[in-house]
């Protein structure tokens, strides 16, 4: 049965596919190919936003514009240097070479000029209140800051000399963070 009949059905569905194909072709005798057009322009997609990006734009300038110039060491990233008159050269010399044990430290990275005052001034009275005599302050070297400089840097010079209790600064040794970060000696100790 296999033979005979297997060759009939084949045969059937040849000429099936046969007929559908003449059908079609009968169908789409007179049809004509549309002329070519450009494809629709795409919808752009959204470019991603910054969420807070004018509102923190804004915030950069008002700080920028708000932060103290006295020190022209700080345009170029240079090391910080202030002591009271009361200090001598040696002393000065010792913390420079980071002979004092800093017994505190803040890392200010991230914050605003508005907050990292604040959480500097804060650290400070802890510190005194602590009987504190050598404290370090991180306040990085500003190189996301572009033209403006080094902001942070800034904020904190002008809050450590206007603190009394605040005896001297220099720029960090470089294992300690160099230009980034600052030995703070404080009369509390």
């Amino acid at each position: 049965m296999t033979g005979a009949a297997g060759e009939r059905k084949s045969d059937d569905r040849k000429d099936e596919v046969d007929e559908d194909a003449r059908l079609f072709r009968e169908a789409v005798r007179g049809v004509r190919p549309l002329p070519a057009r450009p494809a629709p322009p795409r919808p752009r997609a959204a470019r991603p936003r910054a969420r807070f990006a004018r509102a923190e734009r804004a915030a950069v300038l008002k700080e920028s514009l708000d932060a103290d110039d006295d020190d022209p060491l700080l345009a170029g990233g240079e090391q910080l240097l202030f002591q009271r008159p009361q200090v001598t050269r040696a002393l000065l010399r010792r913390l420079r070479r980071g002979e004092f044990r800093t017994q505190r430290e803040i890392d200010l990275h991230g914050l605003t000029v508005a907050e990292a005052k604040l959480a500097l001034r804060q650290f400070l009275v802890s510190a005194l209140e602590q009987q504190v005599h050598c404290v370090r302050v991180i306040h990085g070297k500003g190189l996301r800051s572009g033209h403006r400089g080094p902001v942070l840097k800034t904020a904190v010079s002008s809050v450590l000399r206007r603190t009394g209790a605040v005896l001297a600064y220099v720029s960090a040794r470089p294992v300690d963070g160099g230009t980034g970060a600052l030995y703070v000696l404080l009369s509390g100790g």
